[in-house]
């Protein structure tokens, strides 16, 4: 039986009507129809139809041969689409949905958008501007190169025939897409497609005024041409289940719970989705080859090897808070300042706090006298001022944004050059929050790129040294940026040639957390929150940036994971991830023919005994190795921080239960805030344990050999230095309150610390040197 019927679509239509010819808008989503339920002969009576809903179906493609000669509108998301160009038939178009098709890329919606000359309207956005590059900008470049192509290596046959002109006919198309490179690898199917029909438009003109248009079944072409230049164009967000627009809300942190969140939400974290706004392009740098520029497009899930185009900003100033001591001078925040103040705080050690503190126990029959572990650190502390306070994440650039939460922040490597140099890397640092990343010099305190992508919210992201083509067969390494948050994908960005270069998708729902494995440089571990971690390989860079993306394991998570980390001494051995309901532990080795696996173990804490109606203490946000044995690790609301050794927690293990007691060394005194994803870091170099608590103070450890061997069991360790928020002052509004630190992260020589705030400020903390 037909699922669409006259009465069918009578009863979804509006207004009510017997009369097929007077259906103003027509509501057919979520009824399982495919394309081949769409009769063309039935719907093609619908001559006054102007809205069309096609939404939640599994369409391949809109049915070849519907006309629909009044459709203005229509709403094609959360479909199977593969194949756009069937949508020429509906050129009356002026509003179109496209979200959620995951096997559409970027070249589609320039097809889309050259297709559709009406078109305004593209995923709830405005594309009237950059419409007219698609549909305009570029046409004479190609048109120039494809008939320069045609002078220097062709000519009409003689004898002319109708053989002789369809061989030179396939043979020109096939120089013409072979040769001519032009716009970025991500649209280069795109750029294929439209030279092929200004390859036949122009052969047709040559053969027409040779032959007096004896030659038929000539492809068509249009007038217009897209630019590939890097001009802004607006893609579909895909797999986005809710489009509608969030305000600002409080912290996710008000939940302890993530997973929990209906599938249906656009981000797991709350944050504010705003507009892009045009910004300007980095005049210092560019890419090695013809890439465009990244500019500011939100870009779609596509082939592995399509780059994506992100907007690119070099900013030298940018939105800097300066501390109370230097507003005498430079009274309230100047946006942009041409040098950021230098702002000192006053410190106070832990013993200051400890009216306000209370010391926490553990269970006895945790063992924390087994293991020693020599970390050879330095035995003296280091020494650390507030040195710029940056708000770079800004919603619309607006220095009135305080509610934007920064996620993640990671140091750059340091880069090995041929001839042994080494540079780069230590003193600059990726942040993300929002719909932006940025990358930071520290001691500059300027951002040297920003990347937007409209409508994404990041949440994490990860650095990687890999190795590029070069010509002759050579290879050089590169450090690359891996980005992802709540719309699943992951972006892949050479922040030193300003080159967004690739994407691919991960899941449906949001990207949690990421890493890359320190020894094999090409794998990336992505968390989701649909509770799994996806190990992926993306190989090597060839000179184009063309990689190969390929999928090698799949975990299955207890809940949201929120940390990663791999065994320092053995990265492709074990993994340890930090979940919203416990700490589970992997086998990775991909010596092992199952590509699905559970848990092998979970790590059980001595705070979970403490549970009761309101928490069980299983969160656990924060995970790092401080050694290459001992773990720092902290569960929400526990008040304090565990070591324990990994070594000896494996040694313990039975094999037979999946719980095993974590071998806990020692106790850190901690804030008892009950603000959950207040993550940790470690600086293991210098042994140093840092985190941040819900006013913006740091709790600095430094853990020695001398430390480790004193270790009392059942006793709290007290911090090292406790640094306070440095209470940096904005003209009219005073002293900004400490906010949450979200994040840390320290470069390998604890020269710079960067903090993470939810209220859009990331705080660089410098090392003084005596």
């Amino acid at each position: 039986m037909a699922k669409i019927t006259e009465k069918i679509l009578l009863e979804k239509s509006s207004p009510k009507t017997n009369k097929l010819d007077q259906i103003k808008t027509l509501n057919l989503s979520r009824m399982g129809l495919r394309s081949e339920d769409l009769p063309v002969p039935l719907l093609s009576k619908l001559c006054s139809l102007e809205q069309l809903d096609l939404s939640g179906n599994m369409l391949q493609e809109i049915p070849k041969g519907l006309c629909l000669p009044c459709l203005k509108i229509l709403n094609c998301s959360n479909n199977d689409m593969e194949d756009v160009t069937s949508l020429e038939a509906l050129r009356n178009i002026e509003e179109l949905r496209l979200e959620d098709n995951l096997y559409l890329t970027v070249n589609d919606e320039h097809k889309v958008i050259f297709l559709l000359p009406k078109l305004r309207m593209f995923n709830g956005k405005d594309i009237s501007s950059t419409a007219h590059h698609i549909r305009h900008g570029s046409t004479e470049i190609l048109r120039k190169r494809v008939i320069g192509l045609w002078e220097r290596s062709f000519t009409l046959p003689d004898p002319i025939t109708t053989q002789s002109l369809a061989a030179v006919e396939k043979s020109f198309v096939n120089a013409v897409q072979s040769q001519i490179k032009y716009g970025p690898s991500s649209l280069s199917d795109y750029t294929k497609w439209r030279l092929e029909m200004i390859a036949n438009e122009y052969f047709k003109s040559l053969t027409c005024s040779e032959e007096g248009s004896k030659v038929t079944d000539i492809t068509p072409t249009k007038e217009n041409e897209t630019d590939l230049g890097g001009n802004s164009v607006t893609s579909p967000q895909k797999r986005t289940r809710n489009n509608t627009e969030v305000s600002a809300e409080a912290s996710p942190r008000k939940s302890s719970r993530l997973a929990s969140a209906a599938p249906a939400e656009p981000s797991p974290r709350k944050s504010t989705r705003v507009p892009s706004t045009p910004q300007k392009t980095d005049p210092i740098l560019s890419s090695p080859r013809k890439h465009a520029r990244m500019t500011n497009v939100d870009t779609l899930e596509g082939s592995p090897r399509k780059s994506s185009r992100l907007e690119n900003i070099s900013q030298k100033v940018v939105s800097k808070t300066e501390s109370p001591r230097k507003a005498s001078k430079s009274p309230g925040i100047s946006m942009p300042t041409s040098r950021p103040a230098k702002c000192e705080s006053p410190r106070k050690t832990a013993k200051d706090q400890t009216t306000a503190q209370q010391s926490k126990q553990t269970t006895a029959d945790t063992p924390r006298k087994t293991t020693r572990v020599k970390l050879r650190v330095p035995q003296e502390p280091v020494s650390l001022q507030p040195f710029h306070v940056l708000q770079c994440h800004s919603r619309q650039d607006s220095p009135d944004d305080f509610s934007t939460q920064l996620w993640a922040c990671a140091f750059e490597p340091l880069l090995e050059c041929s001839g042994g140099d080494v540079r780069g890397g230590s003193r600059t640092v990726a942040t993300c929050g929002g719909e932006t990343l940025c990358v930071i010099d520290c001691e500059s305190g300027h951002v040297l790129k920003k990347y937007k992508v409209p409508g994404e919210e990041f949440f994490s992201l990860a650095w990687s040294t890999v190795l590029m083509s070069r010509t002759g067969g050579s290879t050089r390494p590169c450090n690359i940026l891996a980005a992802g948050g709540k719309r699943g994908l992951v972006k892949l960005i050479h922040p030193r040639v300003n080159l967004a270069f690739g994407e691919f998708r991960v899941s449906r729902r949001a990207i949690s957390i990421m890493r890359f494995s320190p020894r094999n440089v090409s794998f990336l571990f992505t968390g989701t929150y649909e509770n799994k971690i996806f190990l992926w390989d993306i190989g090597g860079l060839d000179r184009d940036y063309n990689f190969k993306i390929s999928k090698l394991l799949v975990l299955e998570t207890c809940s949201t994971p929120l940390h990663l980390s791999l065994l320092p001494t053995s990265p492709d051995t074990h993994l340890l991830s930090a979940c919203d309901d416990g700490l589970c532990v992997f086998d990775i080795e991909l010596s092992k023919n199952t590509q699905k696996r559970n848990e092998e173990m979970e790590i059980v804490f001595p705070v979970y005994k403490k549970k009761d109606k309101k928490n069980t203490y299983r969160t656990i946000d924060g995970l790092s190795f401080l050694s290459d044995d001992i773990v720092a690790s902290k569960s929400h609301m526990q008040g304090s921080i565990y070591l324990w050794s990994w070594s000896a927690t494996r040694a313990s293990w039975n094999g037979r239960k999946k719980e095993v007691a974590a071998v806990v060394l020692a106790e850190l005194q901690w804030s008892s805030t009950d603000v959950p994803y207040l993550s940790l870091g470690t600086c293991p170099g210098y042994g140093y344990v840092v985190c941040g608590d819900e006013q913006g103070s740091l709790w600095m450890y430094h853990i020695t050999d001398t430390m480790m061997e004193n270790f009392k069991s059942g006793k709290t360790i007290s911090a090292t230095e406790v640094l306070e928020w440095p209470s940096p002052v904005r003209a009219g509004k005073g002293a900004l309150e400490g906010p949450s630190i979200n994040s840390i992260a320290m470069d390998p020589d604890l020269q710079y610390l960067v903090a993470l705030t939810d209220k859009n400020m990331a705080v660089v903390w410098k090392r003084e040197n005596h």
